[in-house]
Formats: structure tokens, C-alpha cells, sequence
């Protein structure tokens, strides 16, 4: 589940009216929890899975290329495992051209609805591809949003990590030991 999500249902099951309420840790806290679990129970199979993500979404950005992919969440920050989904972030000019770029590569997709960074609805285009590494099936998630949405995006937070990546700083990333 995704950090926001977590912390509204986990503010709702302790009957408080809002995860902002400071009551709950942020987001760099959650994340530093999840790299410990991770590394206590889950060192032996989560590098390679990532790995596998990674190679998913590497494939995907390079199939995508022309609509400047971004990887986004669990796979960029590299606490996923083989449940996560690989989310790209695709700035268009046109929101309908990664759908027909999908159409044209006969890839079956879904459409659903989520918020951008900017809190605007926006169309997220969900497919399963297979992944050899990994034995299975990984989904897709692919956030149609405005070319002008990336302005700011690829700041680094207080730690010097982003929240995002290109292609190339991907790659930068998968080079590292």
C-alpha cells in the first residue's frame, strides 16, 4: 500500500479523523521501517526482486520513450518486492497518445483514475506484462500527466533522495552495488 493510503487507514483504525494530525510518522519514517523490515526478513529474495522490477520498468521506459517516462514509487526508492507494482509517470502533451501508443502495440490495458502530484484526477492505464526473472506476471502502472507537472518534481527531499527518476538516472541507480 502506498504511504498515504497506509497512514489515512491506519488514522482511521485508531479513530483519529486524519493522518495529519502529527500522531502519525511521516512518510521518510514509514520508509526507513519498511528498508528494516525488508532487511530482516526479507534479505535473501527482495534484492533480486527488485532487480527484476527495475528491468521491468527499464523495459517499459525504453517502449515508452517518447512520452519521458519517470519511475515512480516502491521501485525507484527500491523497497519493493514482487507484489509491488512498477509505476511509471508518462508527461504528454496529449493525454490520449499513450493510449493509442498502447492500442497500436496491441497491449491490453485498464483505465483508472488517480490523483497527480499537483491533486488533479488523472488517467492511470494499468496492464500486466510478463517478468522472466521473477516467474510471473508484474503490473504495470502507467500515470498520464501533463508535460508542465514535471516542473519541480525531481527535487531531492532533506535525505537527497528524489521521488522519481528518468531512464538514465535508473540506470545510474541499477549500476550501484
Amino acid at each position: 500500500m502506498e504511504y498515504g493510503p497506509a497512514k489515512r487507514k491506519a488514522a482511521q483504525l485508531l479513530g483519529r479523523r486524519g493522518a495529519r494530525d502529527g500522531a502519525l510518522p511521516d512518510n521518510e519514517m514509514l520508509e526507513d521501517e519498511v528498508r528494516a523490515y525488508l532487511q530482516l526478513f526479507h534479505a535473501d529474495s527482495q534484492p533480486a526482486e527488485l532487480a527484476a522490477l527495475r528491468a521491468v520498468a527499464v523495459q517499459w521506459m525504453e517502449r515508452l520513450a517518447a512520452f519521458r517516462p519517470h519511475l515512480a514509487g516502491a521501485v525507484w526508492r527500491g523497497t519493493a518486492t514482487r507484489l509491488d507494482p512498477v509505476h511509471l509517470e508518462l508527461y504528454c502533451d496529449d493525454s490520449k497518445a499513450a493510449e493509442i501508443a498502447l492500442i497500436d502495440m496491441h497491449i491490453d490495458y485498464s483505465v483508472q483514475a488517480r490523483r497527480s502530484p499537483r491533486g488533479q484526477a488523472v488517467d492511470m492505464l494499468q496492464l500486466e506484462t510478463p517478468c522472466a526473472a521473477l516467474g510471473a506476471d508484474v503490473t504495470v502502472c502507467l500515470s498520464i500527466l501533463d508535460h508542465d507537472d514535471l516542473r519541480g518534481l525531481l527535487r531531492p527531499d532533506a535525505r537527497g533522495r528524489t521521488l522519481r527518476g528518468d531512464l538514465t538516472a535508473l540506470r545510474r541507480l541499477m549500476e550501484r552495488p
